[in-house]
């Protein structure tokens, strides 16, 4: 096989020269003298003295997204959220919830004489009542003030005890509901007076006049008692503010024992203004205050306007400047001062007791 292979052609191999005339390998070899990829330049290395990447890092400084972010400057989802669309619909704002009592001069809750005192009281006034409601089972002295109210043509309901806690627990205090005794009555609200509607009262009796001034007193319990006192020791009214101070609501009325139903409180703008109106028709204002002269050598005999100031910080400069005198109550313990109410009723009496020694 191999002789047959040589003899192909005249017996020697021939090859067709390449174009260009020249051999095709020649005598040298098919890449030169030189490896096929040379040989470096000088002692250095096949890159020289340099990194790979030069002196900077391959991202040099930038980020690999340059500046901006992948997305650019606006979100994933464009201006909405992913979502805002699947969101139930927002409920409505609940309605503004109404002033306080002290910001408005007005009771928030339905006005209620709460107690037997005050709902006896109220009825033998002649107070306009719309109801009466009483625990089942009435004892002897609610029997009492179920037959004044028939008699009085009021409407009177019997209804359980639970109610009348439920209907009075806004006028207690500690978690507890004011002590109704087993009786409500719903009143058509409270009527106030004019300063001279308490001038003429005492002019119609034939005394001398005798009024009590509140300067800022905003505890509910303390205007109460200072009612119930005013009415035992002959005062003739009572002038109290429309702002900032307590103005006569259900827990007034259960704390004066039904002495609202008979004493005249005047509600007025400013205090003192009216006092000016009281000088006016020649009552000497009496402003109640430590500093003043003790009140047995104090002279209270005659018309006067007795001011008692607010249980913290007492009078007001303004009604301060209005008063004639100040007027003190000894005191002989550590305490400096009393209760508003308690000074009160020690005050009115020292002048009553003055009016009766004469």
């Amino acid at each position: 096989m191999a002789n047959d292979y040589n003899n192909r052609g005249g017996g020697k191999r021939t090859y067709s020269a390449p174009q260009g005339g020249k051999p095709n390998y020649g005598g040298k070899k098919s890449y030169g003298d030189k490896k096929p990829y040379g040989k470096p330049e000088g002692d250095k290395k096949p890159y020289g003295d340099k990194k790979p990447y030069g002196d900077k890092k391959p991202y040099e400084d930038k980020k690999p997204y340059g500046d901006k972010k992948p997305y650019g400057d606006k979100k994933p989802y464009g201006d909405k959220k992913p979502y805002e669309t699947k969101l139930p619909p927002r409920k409505p704002l609940p309605p503004a919830q109404p002033a306080t009592t002290q910001e408005t001069g007005q009771d928030e809750q339905p006005f209620l004489i709460i107690g037997r005192n005050a709902v006896r009281e109220a009825i033998k006034s002649g107070r306009s009542l719309n109801s009466v409601l009483v625990s089942k089972q009435p004892d002897g002295s609610l029997r009492e003030i179920v037959n004044l109210a028939k008699d009085a043509r009021i409407l009177v309901r019997e209804t359980e005890r639970a109610k009348l806690d439920e209907l009075c627990m806004p006028f207690g205090h500690g978690g507890k509901t004011a002590n109704h005794q087993g009786v409500v009555a719903y009143a058509a609200g409270v009527s106030y007076c004019e300063v001279e509607d308490i001038l003429k009262a005492a002019k119609a009796k034939g005394e001398p006049p005798f009024v009590i001034v509140l300067d800022g007193v905003e505890d509910p319990h303390n205007l109460g008692s200072i009612l119930r006192s005013a009415d035992c020791a002959g005062a003739h009214g009572v002038v109290i503010g429309k702002r900032r101070s307590a103005a006569v609501t259900a827990t007034v009325v259960k704390v004066s024992a039904g002495a609202t139903e008979h004493m005249p409180v005047a509600r007025v703008v400013n205090i003192p203004a009216a006092l000016e109106i009281l000088k006016r028709n020649k009552l000497w204002i009496a402003g109640a205050d430590t500093k003043g002269l003790p009140m047995d050598k104090q002279d209270l005999k005659g018309p006067l306007a007795l001011v008692i100031g607010n249980e913290g910080s007492g009078l007001s400069q303004l009604v301060r400047e209005k008063c004639d005198f100040a007027v003190s109550i000894p005191m002989g313990g550590h305490v400096g001062s009393l209760n508003a109410g308690v000074a009160a009723a020690i005050l009115m009496f020292e002048k009553r007791r003055q009016d009766l020694a004469k």
